[in-house]
């Protein structure tokens, strides 16, 4: 893309179509797992948001589609992850494989619980905490 969307519609229309169709199933799946949520467009890309605070980020790229920022406090939820794991903060879900929107929800219920959201029953996690999220504090910083 080469101008900044201004809305979460125009990021998806930009994008080309098998692409946009997975990035359109991503949204769904996030505002079906999270209800209630809002979007917006943030650093250039969707995000989702409670009360107006972005919780999840999602974009699209050449070969993958990405969502940020990766979980942590849940050691079942970072082992399922952990294939999709590419780096600091980012899950990569590669084109052309199947992509576990199952596994896309649960990381938005943990993120949307950690930012103190409501999420749907059946896609909440055992323990649910409470707390500000560590995912936006530089490395060198935390609790």
């Amino acid at each position: 893309m080469t101008e900044k969307p201004d809305s979460v519609d125009a990021y998806l229309a930009a994008q080309p179509p098998s692409e946009r169709a997975v990035l359109q199933r991503i949204r769904e799946t996030i505002h079906r797992a999270v209800p209630d949520t809002g979007e917006k467009i943030s650093y250039a890309i969707p995000a989702a948001t409670i009360d107006g605070r972005v919780f999840i980020f999602f974009a699209g790229w050449k070969s993958h589609v990405s969502v940020y920022p990766v979980p942590e406090g849940d050691e079942a939820l970072e082992k399922a992850v952990e294939p999709y794991n590419s780096g600091r903060g980012t899950l990569k879900f590669p084109l052309g494989e199947p992509i576990p929107y199952d596994l896309i929800a649960r990381v938005a219920v943990r993120l949307a619980e950690r930012a103190g959201g409501r999420a749907r029953a059946d896609y909440q996690s055992a323990s649910v905490k409470r707390m500000m999220p560590r995912m936006f504090l530089p490395s060198s910083m935390s609790w």
